[in-house]
């Protein structure tokens, strides 16, 4: 919980309008950005209008990100799984986010944002893979939010790239398999160095994780909505926070205490 003298005045009058208290605050969000296509098909638009509209929402919910003094956002983006749509639309994707790369540079460096991103690079156009490096490498001494993008991600590969990792160590003498524990899984998985995400928002109303993070979200807070994320804004992020402020954390224990040692 970061100590109410690590705000800056701004952030802080930003933080009481909304009704949100500095210390009650994730320090790590991760967003299933879900229903692109559904709210283009309610409009009567094609599903790659969708997509378009929804990267407003990721310029909108990373900019309330740093005004708001969060420290980690990642943003499921593109699952391992989606590649199983039409062609025309993955060629959109791509060209789409190779964009989104070239023109949010400029501001993911004036917002001082570490980017990062995590998923197999395997299959990934060589314009997106030259951009994901270049935004890496002129943001990799900012210190401010640190934005994480998801892109041709699963958490079940995730899991087996992690273990292929162990193995390799084990096989190679540098890790004895009798003393590999959580810590040795997290740091082999993509997210190593990370915290685990503290709120877990999903957008369009479905109730599933869809292969997010799986071993990263064991004690995170839930939030559905209903809304597409298109139509996801600050007001909404604000709603998000302000529930999560209002959960009993208890990590496997009791109410009231993260050890557990406090009776309901």
């Amino acid at each position: 919980m970061p100590a109410l003298s690590s705000f800056k005045p701004d952030t802080l009058e930003r933080l009481a309008a909304a009704g949100l208290d500095p210390q009650r605050l994730p320090d790590h969000i991760a967003i299933i950005m879900d229903g692109n296509g559904r709210w283009a098909r309610q409009r009567g638009f094609p599903r790659i209008e969708g997509h378009r509209r929804g990267t407003q929402s990721v310029r909108a919910t990373v900019e309330e990100c740093c005004r708001l003094g969060i420290g980690h956002l990642t943003l499921y983006c593109f699952s391992s799984e989606n590649w199983k749509r039409p062609r025309e639309e993955l060629d959109f994707l791509m060209a789409l986010l190779e964009q989104y790369l070239i023109e949010e540079r400029a501001e993911i460096l004036d917002q001082n944002i570490r980017f990062s991103v995590i998923g197999r690079r395997e299959g990934l156009p060589d314009g997106v893979l030259r951009e994901i490096d270049e935004s890496i490498r002129a943001s990799q001494d900012n210190t401010g939010l640190g934005l994480c993008l998801a892109i041709n991600y699963g958490g079940r590969t995730e899991l087996i790239d992690a273990v292929r990792s162990l193995a390799r160590q084990v096989r190679d003498g540098n890790l004895d398999p009798d003393r590999i524990d959580e810590a040795h899984l997290s740091s082999a998985l993509y997210t190593a160095g990370m915290p685990d995400p503290d709120l877990l928002i999903r957008t369009a109303g479905e109730m599933r994780i869809s292969n997010f993070l799986l071993w990263q979200i064991s004690y995170a807070e839930l939030w559905v909505t209903d809304l597409c994320w298109p139509d996801f804004d600050s007001a909404v992020l604000h709603e998000a926070l302000r529930a999560y402020a209002g959960r009993d954390r208890r990590f496997g224990g009791l109410s009231g205490s993260v050890g557990g040692l406090t009776e309901d």
